[in-house]
């Protein structure tokens, strides 16, 4: 249906008090004046997920700055601004969501620049009485709230233009910093003066009381010169093995956490606004339980008892020390240019091993090659650097590049300290110890599961429903939105039909999957996608795609890697 507003308040009329499923007549366009409202899909129960709609202003009307929107770092900074807008100004109005950012600034769906303007992606919970439309409610919200939504946070007049402004303007010049890192042989960079400490374990706001500003040890400051003419000064972290020590509750895991979150740009106020990491920085940490399919682990476990071959190991149920070995594994073959390790989500005997153990069980019969000495080769030969936490034990010291260390949250340089007390460093093996990686390409079918006739569906940040199977995504600790969850869960149904494009998920499972085709090089094709055209490429739905932030490479890779249906051609 098409129409007025006068239109639509005449239908919410004649439906008032009829079943829930009368609300399926809305869908269609409606000029309400200062704004169009497409409904693209209606719920069909009044407890099924919200019904989605679009709020639709158009360029002259939204008036937006040219400026800020002439490249894709500002249309990323305007659009995630409005989105905030639109969450505020609905955050009194019962029912409508538009997946409110946080304090990451992420490239979102929320709300959208297109060719006819400006559009912003709604959920709204159409009004009912146990199973019966509120027609009166549902005018009111349709024809009243969501227009005054549109005046207030769509149109530039409407907003605090400076803020705006400085939202922009400092997201391009995270950036812009950020684009710099690897020339300057920088992992990560922290600005002076950023605080890193947050309220509570389950708060991503800032501390407000008691936080200690960083600031950077003299020997390891650098600057950057930013587009907007300003100048940031603060702690460089340099390329290859960076040790961060202190004693207990001192702030080392804090300062990790924070490099570990800076592969996003944040808001201002965050506090980590000038905590800059590279963007294919990978966290690495035991994952007891997980699946693992066709990962060379020989670098660090082989000769086990049972003959397993550890080149292409698999198991449903995979160690401590067995997880963390894939997982570092599948993050350097996904791309990852640095790893970051905290001894504290670390499986021990993965880590390390001390002397008088080596004297107790010769090499020759411990099947576990440790971190410790495997963390020089995948530098020297892999090019990939680690920042490491360790609080309990001094053997990293012996290859440590740097060592930093935090008293009362404040950071040292205390690298020939530590040099003073590491003992020879293990010589470099006499052949290498990482090949190349692997070309993982999937049996036929194997994201295509049996049984599967839903779309795959984010639940929360941490679980994706594919199929009859849940990939947990809990240890994955560098997806922060539970809007990157459901754009990796439509991610796997696009990855299925550009690796297995025949496939119905039903019959064999043998043979290569689309002629032998990657799954690194189909991760590859789908984010070319996404540059060329947007996250909406990834949705299944027209109009609406629904709520999704975009993620990583490495992310999609670690579901992918942790579907337990997941097969790989063995040939």
């Amino acid at each position: 249906m098409s129409g007025d507003a006068d239109t639509l308040r005449q239908l919410l009329t004649s439906i008032d008090g009829r079943g829930y499923g009368s609300y399926k007549q809305l869908k269609g366009t409606y000029d309400l004046g200062p704004c169009r409202l497409i409904v693209d899909h209606v719920q069909v129960d009044p407890f099924a997920p919200p019904s989605l709609m679009r709020l639709v202003l158009d360029r002259a009307t939204a008036d937006l700055p040219d400026d800020l929107v002439s490249d894709r770092r500002g249309r990323v900074a305007t659009t995630d601004y409005l989105a905030r807008a639109v969450a505020a100004a609905a955050h009194s109005i019962e029912g409508v969501s538009i997946g409110a950012p946080q304090q990451e600034v992420l490239e979102r769906t929320s709300v959208a620049l297109t060719d006819d303007g400006v559009e912003a992606r709604l959920s709204v919970q159409l009004p009912a009485s146990g199973r019966r439309v509120r027609g009166r409610q549902a005018t009111r919200l349709l024809t009243e709230d969501l227009p005054r939504i549109a005046e207030a946070a769509l149109i530039h007049a409407s907003l605090d233009a400076d803020a705006l402004r400085a939202h922009v303007t400092l997201h391009r010049d995270q950036e812009a910093l950020r684009d710099q890192l690897a020339e300057r042989g920088l992992v990560a960079f922290v600005g002076d003066g950023a605080i890193l400490p947050r309220r509570s374990g389950d708060s991503d706001l800032p501390l407000q009381q008691g936080a200690v500003p960083f600031r950077s040890p003299e020997s390891l400051q650098v600057s950057f010169d930013l587009p907007s003419g300003a100048r940031v000064a603060g702690m460089g972290v340099p390329d290859g093995i960076t040790v961060i020590v202190g004693g207990g509750y001192h702030g080392k895991s804090t300062l990790l956490r924070a490099i570990e979150r800076g592969v996003y740009p944040h808001r201002l106020s965050d506090g980590r606004e000038w905590v800059i990491t590279r963007g294919d920085v990978a966290s690495v940490r035991a994952e007891d339980g997980r699946s693992v399919a066709g990962v060379d682990i020989s670098p660090f476990i082989t000769g086990l008892p049972s003959g397993t071959d550890t080149r292409s190991f698999s198991t449903t149920n995979a160690s401590g020390s067995t997880s963390q070995a894939a997982t570092l594994v599948e993050a350097v073959d996904a791309g990852a240019s640095a790893l970051l390790i905290d001894e504290d989500t670390s499986a021990t005997n993965f880590m390390i091993r001390d002397e008088r153990m080596r004297r107790l069980i010769p090499a020759e019969r411990e099947p576990i090659t440790p971190f410790v000495d495997r963390i020089r080769p995948l530098h020297t030969e892999r090019g990939v650097s680690t920042v490491l936490v360790a609080g309990g034990s001094g053997a990293f010291f012996d290859v440590a590049d740097h060592v930093i260390a935090l008293d009362e949250y404040v950071p040292h340089d205390v690298t020939e300290q530590a040099r003073a007390l590491a003992d020879d460093a293990t010589p470099l093996p006499d052949e290498p110890v990482f090949g190349p990686s692997q070309a993982r390409v999937p049996a036929t079918g194997s994201l295509r599961p049996t049984g599967k006739t839903k779309p795959a569906t984010g639940r929360g940040r941490e679980t994706i429903r594919f199929g009859r199977e849940n990939i947990d995504l809990a240890a994955v600790s560098q997806l922060v939105d539970a809007a990157q969850t459901q754009a990796i869960a439509h991610a796997l149904d696009r990855l299925a039909e550009l690796l297995d494009p025949a496939g119905s998920g039903e019959g064999e499972r043998t043979g290569p999957a689309d002629a032998g085709r990657t799954i690194d090089s189909a991760v590859q094709e789908l984010f070319a996608r996404i540059d060329a055209d947007g996250l909406d490429a990834l949705s299944p739905h027209r109009g609406h795609p629904g709520h999704l932030a975009r993620p990583r490479p490495l992310e999609v890779h670690a579901a992918v890697n942790r579907y337990r249906g997941l097969r790989l051609d063995e040939r």
